[in-house]
């Protein structure tokens, strides 16, 4: 099991300081939230990697579906060439949760699954060098082949995890397609018993014996025991990546920030 932490927010420069301080706290990756407005999280996480060497960077999570797809593209190619290899997308069908910024985009929830599914074939393909792209919800066409070399990743294959609802069968299937899942399971059942079905249904399907999954909470600070034992039971259902979190509001209190900078501190809650 690998560990990253969520950085709930603050300023650009507070990020930052939190980040290296992951690194040198030995965590695996930093993620960052990605909201409509505030700090931008492919301008931060850019500047993280001129800072770190090691640590696995994206964000937690970009809603594809209300970003242009070669824009995203285009981030992501910049980020994992300044990092050297080291950037992971994350991506959902995006909130509608009335506390974040409405900006007139899709909410059809069918509509936004589709935009997805071709947001991710379409990503793939301009990460690949090609540069033709032809779908119902997006077109792409360039005939300047320097782009998309030059817009070429460092790694062979960025992996992309994406948010599926479990057990909904449409939405594990694009699991399939993918490197990675951030499952989102029915009310009060956050639990190891539910990742392992996860786990069992993915294995069943002809998942890769590879993919990522990915599990999320908050362990203490000064008890590393306890912080062993609360993950021991996700990383023996078969999670691979434990998350680091810490939501509540306001996420960019004074008192927010302590907490945040004490934790990671800390260091990984490694397993027992």
């Amino acid at each position: 099991m690998r560990f990253g932490v969520i950085l709930p927010g603050g300023t650009a420069v507070e990020q930052l300081e939190q980040a290296v301080l992951a690194e040198e706290a030995g965590w695996d990756g930093v993620f960052v939230w990605e909201a409509a407005y505030g700090v931008d999280a492919w301008s931060l996480l850019s500047a993280i990697a001129a800072r770190t060497n090691r640590i696995r960077l994206g964000t937690m999570l970009t809603p594809l579906p209300w970003r242009r797809p070669w824009k995203v593209a285009s981030q992501v190619a910049t980020l994992d060439q300044i990092s050297s290899g080291r950037a992971t997308l994350a991506i959902g069908l995006g909130a509608v949760e009335t506390d974040l910024p409405l900006t007139g985009e899709e909410l059809d929830l069918r509509t936004r699954a589709a935009m997805m599914d071709e947001g991710i074939d379409l990503i793939r393909e301009l990460w690949a060098g090609r540069s033709t792209y032809h779908g119902e919800h997006y077109n792409y066409t360039c005939a300047r082949d320097d782009l998309a070399q030059v817009g070429r990743p460092v790694q062979e294959h960025i992996p992309i995890w994406v948010v599926a609802a479990w057990p909904r069968p449409k939405s594990m299937r694009r699991v399939l397609r993918v490197d990675g899942v951030l499952p989102q399971y029915p009310p009060d059942q956050d639990s190891p018993t539910e990742l392992r079905n996860l786990r069992t249904w993915l294995t069943d399907h002809g998942a890769s014996p590879t993919l990522d999954i990915i599990a999320e909470g908050e362990t203490p600070a000064d008890n590393p025991t306890a912080a062993a034992t609360l993950i021991k039971p996700w990383s023996e259902a078969g999670a691979t990546w434990w998350l680091e979190t810490r939501w509540q509001m306001p996420h960019h209190s004074p008192e927010r920030m302590h907490d945040v900078r004490t934790r990671i501190t800390a260091g990984p809650p490694t397993t027992l």
